[in-house]
């Protein structure tokens, strides 16, 4: 499993982009906590990584 982790935080990241994009026109705040959060899986991707 620990060899997936990085993998599976970078789809969590991915996804949660693809709410960002979804929500952006709609409601600006709900956009910007998903895209936080798209950032901490992200840098919790690559910190595992390293």
């Amino acid at each position: 499993m620990q060899e997936y982790a990085p993998l599976l935080l970078f789809a969590v990241a991915g996804f949660l982009l693809g709410g960002v994009y979804a929500l952006w026109k709609t409601t600006k705040l709900m956009a910007g906590i998903l895209a936080a959060a798209a950032v901490l899986a992200a840098v919790g991707g690559v910190l595992w990584l390293l």
